[in-house]
């Protein structure tokens, strides 16, 4: 068990610097399809970063294969609850702050460039964290502790009354709506009108250029727009299966009317499954970015090169 933990986090922790290394190029290298873009794309690395922090490594990680430490305290889990739950809503809704970026970039000309901006940008992106903090604030209220030590809490356990109190239910409901059930139909309906607009605007650009099947001549604007769409199908791509699971059990309890107090042994594990495939969203975008955006990998070689380098080149200045 001790192994199985010691490389869990060890993967966690290598994951954490990836993300970091993501973090610094994305930032210097200017390596989305633009500006604006770049800032959520960071924005959303920084929420994917915090995310692994408190709701894998210091709640999941750490409950499971190191109890017993000042982790599992009620008071300190209840505020470690409450930065994973605003970071993985974060996570997500950068996400379809990112697709509603480039669906104005690429379908709304006349909104482009007043949107399209970076001031724009840092404006949506701390509005939108700010709220999602304040929303997530109750999970600071929402567990007592399951026993008692020498007058120390220990353990965070849901309230029961939080799943009967008319209060308690209502906010389940919102969170359930706000992640992850309308970014989940927003992006759908974002991506479904982007690609629309690029199919009709490459048909019209085809005809205006006079280009026929057996030409092949290059058109600048839409290979821009093929790199950027590639992101974005990617990207959201990627949240929509990973998130598909827990948007099934959302479903599946509303309609059955289940709660988790009531979970067989096949619908909690369902529910887990769910929960593995939303944190792995978590940690999938800079695999991404490496895959769709060549400056990124250019620069993140030249990231991961650079100590060796550097060693050599001290070597050689030594020996010289």
């Amino acid at each position: 068990m001790n192994n199985l933990g010691d490389s869990s986090a060890q993967s966690f922790f290598s994951e954490i610097a990836v993300n970091l290394v993501a973090i610094v190029i994305l930032y210097w290298g200017k390596c989305g399809p633009s500006a604006c873009s770049t800032r959520y794309l960071v924005a959303t690395a920084v929420a994917d970063l915090l995310t692994i922090v408190f709701a894998v490594i210091l709640r999941r990680v750490g409950y499971y294969y190191f109890p017993g430490t000042f982790l599992d305290i009620t008071p300190v889990c209840s505020v470690i609850a409450v930065p994973g739950e605003a970071a993985t809503d974060c996570s997500v809704w950068f996400t379809v702050t990112f697709t509603f970026d480039r669906f104005v970039a690429i379908c709304c000309q006349k909104w482009k460039i007043k949107y399209c901006a970076g001031k724009t940008a840092a404006v949506v992106l701390t509005t939108t964290g700010v709220l999602l903090c304040f929303i997530n604030m109750p999970y600071l209220f929402i567990y007592h502790p399951l026993k008692v030590v020498d007058n120390i809490p220990w353990d965070c356990v849901r309230k029961p009354g939080t799943y009967t109190d008319p209060g308690w239910v209502g906010y389940d409901r919102l969170s359930t709506v706000l992640t992850p059930s309308l970014p989940f139909v927003l992006i759908l309906l974002f991506n479904a009108l982007t690609v629309r607009h690029i199919l009709v605007t490459s048909r019209v650009r085809k005809g205006l250029r006079g280009q026929s099947k057996a030409e092949n001549r290059s058109d600048p604007e839409m290979e821009s727009r093929r790199r950027s769409v590639i992101l974005l199908l990617t990207i959201s791509g990627s949240f929509i299966i990973l998130w598909s699971v827990s948007v099934a059990q959302l479903l599946y309890n509303t309609i059955a009317g289940l709660d988790q107090n009531t979970y067989n042994d096949s619908e909690y594990i369902f529910q887990h499954t769910g929960d593995m495939l939303m944190i792995l969203s978590c940690c999938t975008n800079t695999f991404i970015l490496g895959v769709t955006q060549s400056k990124f990998r250019q620069q993140f070689i030249s990231a991961a090169k650079y100590p060796l380098t550097s060693i050599i080149q001290l070597i050689n200045k030594q020996n010289t």
